[in-house]
C-alpha cells in the first residue's frame, strides 16, 4: 500500500501504474478473444440439417416427407449435429422412416431404412392411383405423357327428371358436358389392347379419394376427355356446362340445370 502511494505521489509514478494498468486490461482482453476462438472452432462453422416440421409416422416414405412438407431445414453448430444426420432432401429419396419421428427432431440415416419403389410409396394420405381406359382421342394418346398435368371433362346423356327425382314422360336423353377436375397429375400410360373393337389405353392419374371415385363414375357410365395443361403458368380456369343450349343459344347454364330437374 505504501508503494503505491509513493507512486502516486509523483508524476512519473502515477504514469507507471496507468501504464501496468494498461497492459493488464490488453492481457485480459487477449486471453478472453483466444477463449472465444477456441469456443468457436470447438463448436464448428454453421451448418445446414433437416429437421422434421411435424410428427413423421412409421413407415412413412422419404418421398411422401418431401411432397407433405413433414421437414424443414435448419443452421446449426457443427457440434450440434447428429450422427448422420441428412443434409441434402435428395437423401430421402428410397427410404422409409423406421419409427416415429417428432417436431424439431433432426432426419438421420439411422431414423430411415431402405424403402420400396413402388407407387403407393409415393402416394400421400388422402392421394390415391387410379387408371381409365382411354382411346387416343380422348386420352390424347401419344402426346400426354407420364409427369404431364390435364384436365379431365366428363360428358354424360342426361334424361330430364321431374320433380319427384323420376324421368319426364317422353323426356329424351340430351347431352352434357363439364369440366370435373384441372391439375391431375399423369403417372402412368400402358396399352392394354382392344376393348369394345376399339384400341385403349390405360392412363393412370393421380388423384383424391373423392376424384377417383367421379373418375370411376364417369369412366364406367360417360365419356371422359384429357386436356393438356401447359408445362408452366397454367392458370385454373372456372368450370362451365355445356350443352346445345348453352353453346349455340347463349341459355345461362343455370336455365338449362333447371330444365334438366336439377335446381
Amino acid at each position: 500500500m505504501e508503494l503505491v502511494q509513493r507512486l502516486t505521489s509523483t508524476r512519473g509514478g502515477t504514469i507507471a501504474l496507468a501504464a501496468l494498468a494498461a497492459a493488464l486490461a490488453g492481457i485480459s482482453i487477449v486471453v478472453y478473444l483466444n477463449k472465444y476462438r477456441h469456443s468457436v472452432t470447438a463448436e464448428g462453422a454453421p451448418v445446414t440439417v433437416l429437421v422434421a416440421k411435424k410428427t413423421i409416422e412409421k413407415g412413412t416414405p422419404g418421398a411422401a416427407i418431401a411432397a407433405g412438407g413433414l421437414f424443414t431445414t435448419s443452421t446449426i453448430r457443427e457440434s450440434q449435429l447428429r450422427n448422420g444426420a441428412f443434409s441434402d432432401p435428395a437423401s430421402l429419396t428410397g427410404r422409409t422412416a423406421a419409427h416415429v419421428l417428432y417436431p424439431g427432431q433432426q432426419l438421420t440415416a439411422s431414423d430411415f431404412v431402405a424403402g420400396t419403389s413402388s407407387q403407393a410409396a409415393t402416394l400421400t394420405k388422402t392421394e390415391r392411383l387410379i387408371s381409365i381406359p382411354l382411346d387416343s382421342a380422348h386420352g390424347l394418346i401419344g402426346q400426354v405423357e407420364a409427369g404431364d398435368h390435364v384436365d379431365v371433362l366428363v360428358g354424360f346423356n342426361v334424361i330430364p327428371l321431374g320433380v319427384g327425382g323420376s324421368p319426364v314422360n317422353g323426356g329424351q336423353a340430351r347431352p352434357v358436358l363439364r369440366m370435373i377436375m384441372q391439375n391431375i397429375p399423369v403417372i402412368s400410360i400402358a396399352s392394354k389392347g382392344a376393348l369394345g373393337g376399339a384400341q385403349t389405353t390405360n392412363v393412370t392419374l393421380r388423384a383424391t379419394a373423392a376424384q377417383s371415385e367421379e373418375l370411376a363414375f364417369a369412366s364406367d357410365n360417360g365419356k371422359v376427355w384429357l386436356v393438356l395443361r401447359p408445362a408452366a403458368g397454367a392458370k385454373l380456369a372456372k368450370p362451365g356446362l355445356v350443352t346445345v343450349e348453352t353453346m349455340l343459344l347463349g341459355i345461362p347454364p343455370v336455365t338449362v340445370i333447371h330444365s334438366l330437374g336439377g335446381h
